[in-house]
């Protein structure tokens, strides 16, 4: 579980200071759904980059499961997001000259799995979303959505606790989106994953159970009847 207490994130541009997240307290329990929403550089991206210890705070407590993510060394944070911690974002970040299974692979080297376990934990991953004929495939031979199965793979191969994503249908047309959002959901409910996703699309936010919505680095947190 998440517990965030006066969370504040600020920048500085020349002589002027600009507060991305102002005091902001949230809980997010185990297997919760998340949206978070608002406008264009408002802070929606550095919380997400925060709860997954990519960044840290200018003031407050960011704790996971107890441990505050805010106060670890570099090398302990690097092992909680090994281990505990899956990213998708909209970019794919798939390498190049990688197959799909290398790709997915490479979430595991950290965590000391022995070459013949990963790639059968990679193949597996990959059938899970759908990719078992593509595992030899390099990124530029898929389509964007089968590149974002790929990344999605990459994220769940080590059973992560929390899958952060970053607007990960925001490169794909309205199908693929659907289809994406589709895996998304059913790894959520299959692997009981805290699942938190920022997005700009209103029509994703008003199907997920809780709706974040952070402005002028404030934030406001909804439930969505029904979703």
């Amino acid at each position: 579980m998440y517990e965030l207490r006066g969370v504040s994130k600020r920048y500085t541009r020349g002589k002027d200071t600009i507060n991305a997240l102002d005091g902001i307290d949230l809980t997010i329990g185990d297997g919760d759904r998340l949206v978070i929403q608002g406008p264009t550089g408002g802070g929606k991206s550095t919380l997400l980059q925060m709860l997954g210890g990519l960044d840290k705070p200018t003031a407050g407590s960011i704790e996971l499961d107890g441990t505050d993510l805010a106060r670890l060394s570099e090398a302990k944070l690097t092992k909680v997001r090994s281990e505990n911690i899956g990213f998708v974002f909209q970019s794919f970040n798939l390498i190049p000259t990688l197959t799909a299974q290398e790709n997915v692979e490479t979430a595991l080297v950290p965590l000391g799995v022995k070459v013949k376990d990963r790639r059968e934990r990679a193949a597996e991953a990959l059938k899970s979303v759908g990719l078992g004929e593509r595992l030899g495939h390099l990124p530029a031979e898929m389509s964007g959505g089968q590149q974002q199965r790929v990344a999605i793979a990459r994220a769940l191969v080590k059973q992560p606790k929390v899958l952060l994503a970053d607007e990960p249908t925001g490169n794909l047309d309205e199908s693929m989106r659907d289809e994406i959002m589709e895996v998304l959901e059913t790894m959520w409910k299959e692997y009981g994953l805290t699942f938190i996703m920022v997005t700009h699309d209103s029509s994703l936010a008003k199907k997920a159970p809780r709706v974040a919505t952070i402005r002028k680095g404030k934030i406001t947190v909804k439930e969505n009847a029904g979703a």
